[in-house]
């Protein structure tokens, strides 16, 4: 991702609409939230069990690269549900059980980029919208940020799956401001929240 003068928002970026046979209910932003911690919570822990899995079978990058993005999606868990936080001082995160059955580690690969597709095409374009008809400006800032680093966790994903076999051994590194991966050290900001790369968590 390139940064850019002015960090993405919903409100400066192009790259923001829905698709058109979007599955993705929307309810209040309230319910929106919860939704997005509940969907976060599996993604976490399926990566995680990925990640097992992957060392397992001998693609020890691919399994750091899970476990960054396990860590990623614990971002976004945290953000978000501070927000729910706000209005429901009680409430308490979900948990999630791991996959009882995982595929090879090359379709891991395509079933998590689906998945970040469908979060960042149906899922947050849906529920920034409907934080913004409700002035609800938090969490339209935390739903753009997440749903742009889902974006990026996708070609990470993709990129993996196309060199699975001539992989190398550059660690990957997550923003802990929004979840952003970035593979290798060429990197002095977030392009998408700007925290500085001294605070990005390396895997």
């Amino acid at each position: 991702m390139i940064n850019r003068e002015e960090l993405p928002t919903a409100e400066n970026s192009s790259n923001m609409n829905r698709v058109a046979d979007a599955s993705q209910e929307i309810g209040t932003t309230l319910e929106n939230l919860k939704a997005a911690v509940l969907g976060e919570t599996g993604a976490s822990t399926k990566y995680a069990a990925y990640a097992q899995a992957a060392d397992e079978a001998g693609k020890t990058q691919v399994g750091r690269m899970f476990r960054a993005a396990s860590f990623a999606e614990q971002v976004h868990i945290r953000l978000e549900s501070a927000l729910v936080r706000a209005e429901e001082p009680d409430y308490e995160n979900p948990t999630a059980a791991a996959p009882a059955e995982l595929p090879p580690v090359d379709l891991m690969l395509i079933d998590a980029a689906y998945g970040e597709i469908y979060e960042t095409s149906d899922m947050y374009p849906g529920f920034i919208a409907k934080a913004q008809k409700e002035g609800k400006d938090a969490a339209a800032k935390v739903f753009a940020k997440a749903k742009l680093a889902e974006s990026v966790h996708a070609e990470t994903y993709l990129a993996a799956y196309n060199n699975l076999d001539a992989i190398d051994d550059e660690a990957y590194y997550v923003c802990p401001g929004c979840g952003y991966i970035h593979k290798g050290k060429e990197i002095k900001a977030c392009p998408i929240c700007g925290a500085v790369f001294a605070a990005f968590k390396e895997f």
